[in-house]
């Protein structure tokens, strides 16, 4: 997946409840609807919201589930690589995303309930990354998605069917509320009505999934232009809370300063967000180059112990040792790669 360059801008039961838009969240939705007026949208009245999604915390003692994958296949089938041990050690043992790239509407929920019933079994959370929206990446090295609009809300709807009834979390769509100056003002408004309709999707398939949209990372959007972003794609109504970091290198800390002011600017305080640690033990990259940069390290590993109250979890959301587009072509497994983000 492919993330801008910073110089160019990185178990719960459902509750209803009513969310009461007082002073602080009428002024973010005044100013949320000036931005939309901006892009040629419809600007809509500020009004109650009421939302049916759940609310509680991830339980202290999650453990996540790691679904086998390119970097497991390369080292069961290299034992006697020498680079082999260290990749396994630093990086096969943590358990990471699972990523739903590839436009198969009619295998897709077979392959989302072997996730999610393996997590089960295990009694682990599995993290599932939906990444299908149309004009995906607006082109870019990660191009791709579903054809149209009514194919991804069917194809979510599939998705979502194989989510089973234990906790998840998902990725809703990495870069599609952060990214979006190749769209029109047409596709503008299709798209975050559908993430709107993608989370409902999900929740009512699974009401212990926590579905997180995208910020974006802290060296793009400021906290105020992305949470402006984030209420018209629904996040208020439709979300469990937010992402950032995503395949990306900025530091954890800086991650978790940036989240917790988007969520301040949100003004919901039953909204938590995740941070992508998988690839930022180094920091970023010299004049913020995303695409397969050298001398980096993996970050923290994944827990719900983020030291923050507004943090849910840190997780590895890019598998790392798959390539961001620019050494191979996007989501292929480098061991080279792997190894070194390993440290070696």
């Amino acid at each position: 997946m492919r993330t801008p360059r910073a110089a160019q801008h990185p178990i719960r039961r459902r509750l209803t409840r009513t969310r009461l838009l007082l002073a602080a969240g009428t002024a973010g939705l005044l100013a949320c609807s000036a931005v939309a007026t901006a892009q040629g949208l419809e600007q809509r009245p500020t009004q109650d919201v009421t939302r049916d999604v759940g609310t509680a915390d991830l339980p202290a003692d999650t453990v996540f589930y790691d679904h086998p994958g390119a970097i497991h296949e390369w080292v069961a089938d290299n034992p006697n690589d020498a680079r082999t041990a260290l990749i396994e050690e630093r990086i096969a043992s943590q358990p990471q995303a699972t990523w739903f790239s590839n436009y198969s509407p009619d295998t897709v929920t077979a392959e989302a309930t072997a996730i999610t019933d393996a997590a089960a079994a295990a009694g682990q959370v599995p993290v599932l990354v939906s990444y299908m929206i149309p004009n995906r990446d607006c082109g870019g090295a990660s191009a791709g998605g579903a054809p149209d609009f009514p194919s991804y809300l069917s194809w979510t709807e599939d998705f979502a069917a194989g989510l089973g009834t234990g906790p998840a979390v998902v990725i809703l769509e990495p870069d599609s509320i952060a990214l979006t100056t190749c769209l029109d003002q047409n596709e503008f408004a299709e798209r975050f009505a559908s993430l709107r309709e993608a989370a409902d999707i999900i929740h009512a398939a699974n009401p212990e999934a926590r579905v997180y949209f995208d910020a974006g990372h802290s060296s793009w959007h400021s906290p105020g232009a992305i949470a402006d972003l984030l209420t018209q794609a629904g996040v208020l109504e439709s979300g469990d809370g937010i992402y950032s970091n995503a395949s990306n290198y900025n530091w954890t800390d800086d991650e978790v300063g940036f989240a917790e002011a988007v969520l301040g600017e949100l003004g919901d305080a039953e909204l938590g967000a995740v941070i992508d640690t998988s690839r930022n033990g180094n920091g970023p990259a010299p004049m913020g180059e995303w695409c397969d940069p050298a001398d980096r390290l993996v970050g923290d590993a994944p827990t719900v112990n983020t030291g923050s109250d507004r943090v849910d979890a840190f997780v590895w959301i890019k598998r790392p040792g798959e390539l961001d587009g620019c050494d191979g072509p996007a989501g292929q497994f480098s061991p080279d790669k792997a190894y070194e983000l390993a440290g070696g």
